[in-house]
């Protein structure tokens, strides 16, 4: 052996290197998935916001319109479009939600 760095030596040095690549990779894999995620929820939110839904009348309370993203009352699917909700509106049993207040969403256009 001479007195330059063996083969063996760069080659550890090498995979070293290379792992430590691999482990900024997949960091950056999971810092982009994680964005991925966020962003995809923030387009579902947008997108519920649009939409309406209606409470079922419960026996002490009328049935209530919320907008498709109002948290008082989840729901997954079912929702309602604009004209829709604008029919539910007008029924006598039907009310708004005083928090979300669909009707702001509903203005003629």
């Amino acid at each position: 052996m001479s007195g330059g760095i063996s083969d063996l030596d760069k080659n550890r040095t090498l995979e070293q290197w290379l792992e430590w690549q691999l482990r900024q990779v997949k960091v950056r894999i999971r810092e982009l998935e994680i964005k991925e995620q966020q962003e995809q929820r923030r387009r579902e939110q947008a997108h519920a916001a649009l939409r309406w839904k209606i409470q079922p009348q419960r026996s002490s309370s009328a049935a209530l319109v919320h907008r498709g993203d109002c948290a008082l009352y989840p729901v997954e699917g079912g929702f309602l479009d604009r004209e829709e909700a604008l029919i539910a509106l007008a029924e006598p049993d039907i009310e708004p939600c005083q928090i979300c207040n669909p009707q702001t969403g509903l203005q003629p256009q």
